[in-house]
């Protein structure tokens, strides 16, 4: 490769890796989704009680935020790819387990199932940083925006696999409930099988080398461990504001989200109502992404967290005020609820990327997903014992102050315009993701790109 083709060279890796990680997030998001419709059922149906149901969900949840610790140990020594596929497999191994569990109706098994679940929606919020790690200061919103879009097809077409699952579960010879994660499982082995085959340079790796052809000295070693990302997470305000804009954002948008067909079908709104209010959702969250990620690109992570974070207060307040059942008020209320989420995640993680060093990325990154998985894991389990004791106008009322928290956060913390440093030996400082005009990377074996 000829020197001044340098940028060139890192532009084609990044516009492959993110069409990667788009592929990746339709097959896994399909699986996911599709196991998810019908996860509360099965646990109901094993558990044998409806006071069960809500289990398997919890236990997914914070199932995935446990996963990003081992994950992000693997990044930093392995790159994303191995990392990501650490996540993948695990969520594998989760729905063979849950459809063994349905068969002998085993509801312990289960829950360690939907906990093994959990690392495929690990492994997919992960994928995220991996499309920033090559990314351009101009674009790196963008990219990592898309990524977060192309769940939109997942998200949608999952559900809708309940109904095949039927025949397939007769036909294997399982319980009707199970069937969905035969095609969870499909979607989570074509996804890992794409990302094992195309994730080639691996970003990070790539990002490291990089960096590494320009340093005047050896850079700090790399760092997965997460009380090490918690601390360097505190260390710097600009990660400090995105890891509270991702963290409270999430937890108000799942607190709010989980309890609201609840609330609409105490108030006698049918299975179909509820399923649109919840598809209406859906396209808050995921299908304005895109014009997400310019936004931040443009007005930066700071503006467009405190964007968020108002839109989540408006949201908030309309749930709160919703009568019970069906109202047009609730479904704009929880369309801004998946608007406002999708600011707050896409400008939190800019915010956390740009923001911490180089060496300091995979640990960081994997404490900063443990600290909101277990947030709205919390938020979630607490959201109905608001609701059954105080009301679900309550739980509004208390999901609009934790927006309003995370407003203040943006007005008050002070965010460092310039761009982090790897300390090396000497303390010696170099730039983490510089563009090499003059050097030439090694083709690595396996590692190239096509």
């Amino acid at each position: 490769m000829p020197a001044d083709h340098a940028p060139h060279y890192f532009r084609t890796v990044q516009r492959q890796t993110v069409s990667t990680l788009i592929v990746t997030q339709v097959l896994v998001g399909v699986g996911v989704s599709a196991g998810a419709g019908v996860g509360a059922l099965l646990a109901e149906d094993v558990g044998g009680s409806a006071d069960l149901a809500g289990l398997g969900g919890t236990f997914q949840v914070l199932g995935g935020a446990l996963i990003a610790i081992p994950m992000a140990h693997v990044m930093a020594a392995r790159g994303r790819r191995w990392g990501l596929l650490l996540g993948y497999a695990l969520g594998i191994t989760g729905a063979v387990t849950m459809i063994v569990a349905g068969a002998i109706r085993n509801f312990p098994l289960l829950l360690a199932g939907a906990a093994l679940f959990g690392g495929s929606n690990a492994a997919n919020s992960q994928a995220r940083y991996a499309a920033a790690d090559l990314a351009d200061e101009a674009h790196r919103g963008r990219d990592l925006s898309t990524v977060v879009w192309a769940t939109t097809i997942g998200a949608v077409f999952g559900p809708n696999l309940a109904g095949p699952g039927e025949p397939i579960a007769e036909w294997l010879g399982i319980p009707p409930l199970t069937g969905p994660y035969v095609f969870s499982l499909l979607g989570l082995v074509l996804g890992a099988a794409v990302l094992f085959l195309m994730l080639r340079p691996d970003p990070l790796l790539l990002a490291r080398e990089r960096a590494a052809a320009v340093a005047t000295e050896p850079l700090e070693r790399q760092h997965g461990s997460i009380v090490r990302g918690w601390r360097t997470l505190l260390a710097h305000p600009g990660a400090l504001l995105g890891l509270v804009t991702m963290a409270l954002g999430h937890t108000v948008m799942v607190s709010v989200m989980v309890m609201t067909p609840l609330h609409m079908h105490h108030g006698g709104a049918s299975l179909r109502v509820i399923g649109l209010v919840i598809s209406i959702h859906v396209l808050g969250m995921f299908a304005f992404s895109p014009l997400t990620g310019l936004a931040v690109d443009r007005w930066g992570g700071r503006s467009c967290g405190l964007a968020g974070a108002m839109i989540l207060v408006v949201a908030s307040v309309l749930a709160a005020q919703a009568p019970i059942g069906w109202s047009a008020g609730l479904a704009i209320g929880l369309f801004l609820l998946g608007l406002g989420w999708s600011f707050t995640l896409v400008s939190g993680s800019t915010l956390v990327v740009k923001s911490v060093p180089l060496a300091e990325r995979a640990g960081a990154q994997g404490a900063a997903d443990l600290v909101m998985g277990l947030a709205a894991g919390g938020g979630g389990a607490l959201a109905g014992v608001v609701v059954g004791q105080l009301g679900y106008s309550v739980l509004g009322a208390c999901s609009a102050v934790l927006a309003a928290i995370v407003a203040l956060a943006s007005l008050l913390i002070r965010v460092d315009g310039s761009t982090p440093t790897d300390a090396v030996r000497g303390h010696t400082s170099v730039t983490p993701d510089p563009v090499l005009p003059d050097t030439v990377l090694p083709d690595r074996e396996g590692d190239q790109v096509g």
